[in-house]
């Protein structure tokens, strides 16, 4: 399984960004996709994550602001973020987990918000 992730950018306190992640490969393999966030100096933490069934989850901080959602025909998940603050700023990494317990991981793709 291969994993492309796309929307990253700068963008003001306040704002919304979405981003795209497309699995490729072995699809039907997954049972699971999400993102993790990378702030910078600190240690990669997970942000939200949703069952090929939609069943969501999200880390307390995102809740509110951020949305997950799974197109399962285009193999692509989503993650809607809005009322960006500066603290989530860094690496948004797409991750995938197959059926059998392996997980998969993109490239990641930077997002910068200012104050």
């Amino acid at each position: 399984v291969q994993l492309q992730a796309s929307g990253g950018g700068l963008v003001q306190a306040g704002g919304s960004l979405r981003l795209s992640c497309a699995a490729f490969g072995s699809t039907w393999t997954i049972s699971a996709m999400g993102w993790s966030h990378q702030a910078p100096g600190k240690q990669r933490e997970p942000v939200a994550s949703i069952t090929s069934g939609g069943r969501t989850e999200y880390v307390d901080s995102m809740k509110g602001r951020f949305t997950i959602s799974r197109d399962n025909d285009k193999n692509t998940v989503y993650l809607q973020m809005n009322s960006l603050r500066p603290e989530d700023t860094g690496v948004y990494y797409c991750k995938a987990l197959s059926q059998r317990g392996a997980y998969y991981w993109g490239q990641g793709t930077q997002v910068t918000v200012s104050s």
